[in-house]
């Protein structure tokens, strides 16, 4: 019996497992009336040039998921329609950033990483300077055309309403999740105040607030998707963010960890809250005061105009 026909011939019963993102499903059946388990993954890209080449061209059924500014995503179908009466699902998820800008290109180049140590005088002195540029860059704009009502409201999942505006957010579907497979649900809570660039911002006095809103967005995303509980969640910030403007990640805890959740990238949002409790000190006390680990890439401006002059001797801490 050929390996082709063993394929063709499997009959499913039902799904065992699926990973985080539908890359890897396991299947329950039989061939030939013997039980069979089917593992299927999707391959890696062809990197040959001639493919990459046209990529473009050969994408199928493209379907528009959203847009704001210069990002755009979508579906696809990277494989023909198959010969029966079933549509092919969509395989790709694709992100576009059009036009496109050299700190795009260096941030999504490979590059080498490297582990600094943000101690409170270098962010005081450096780090906060850094961000405080970047945010009169107008880099926030797309956030602030969310918040604001001006765009990308197809994709708001909600927005609360609450007695005290400060307690407001906007709960809206990671760009990188594919909007139906809830092992691997990653969505995004971008609060409507706008003094908190980052986790550096916090302070012993915004425990009782940051406690409030992880209650109120655990129960809020139950409500959304019906078989999800409070304990299937996990809630983190990343430090650095890719943008300052505080917001949380809430993520199925079936999602494999990825990069962005590893340390050096993600912090616990119950962690944080208990951090900021048992501080010592008053209200003002807060994280702008305590040292904080992460990875950031030599192609990065954190890294050729801050950490790489303090590691060189060309710039002084403090």
């Amino acid at each position: 019996m050929s390996v082709n026909s063993l394929i063709t011939r499997f009959k499913f019963e039902k799904l065992l497992n699926q990973d985080q993102g539908g890359r890897r499903i396991i299947l329950q059946g039989t061939i030939s009336g013997k039980p069979a388990l089917l593992l299927a993954e999707r391959g890696a890209f062809d990197t040959n040039p001639t493919y990459l080449s046209a990529f473009g061209r050969l994408v199928v059924h493209v379907k528009n998921l959203g847009e704001n500014d210069i990002y755009r995503w979508y579906l696809a179908n990277s494989l023909p329609d198959n010969s029966a009466d079933l549509p092919t699902p969509p395989d790709l998820k694709i992100n576009l950033i059009w036009p496109s800008t050299e700190k795009h290109v260096k941030k999504y180049s490979f590059q080498q990483n490297r582990y600094v140590v943000e101690t409170p005088a270098i962010y005081a002195e450096h780090v906060r300077p850094y961000m405080q540029r970047c945010r009169e860059e107008d880099r926030l704009n797309w956030v602030f055309n969310i918040i604001d009502g001006k765009s990308e409201q197809e994709n708001v999942l909600f927005r609360s309403q609450e007695a005290d505006q400060k307690s407001d957010y906007l709960l809206l579907p990671d760009l990188n999740w594919d909007r139906k497979t809830i092992g691997s649900l990653h969505l995004l809570a971008l609060v409507v105040r706008r003094d908190i660039w980052s986790v550096r911002d916090l302070k012993k006095r915004d425990a009782p607030w940051l406690r409030q809103l992880r209650s109120t967005l655990a129960t809020k995303v139950t409500e959304l998707y019906p078989g999800v509980e409070e304990d299937m969640l996990k809630f983190y910030v990343h430090y650095q963010p890719t943008y300052y403007h505080f917001h949380i990640h809430i993520m199925h805890v079936n999602l494999d960890p990825t990069g962005t959740q590893a340390v050096g990238k993600a912090l616990g949002l119950d962690h944080i809250i208990s951090q900021l409790e048992t501080m010592a000190g008053e209200g003002e006390a807060g994280m702008r005061d305590v040292e904080l680990g992460y990875t950031v890439g030599e192609a990065s401006e954190l890294w050729t105009e801050i950490y790489l002059p303090l590691k060189e001797g060309r710039a002084k801490e403090g």
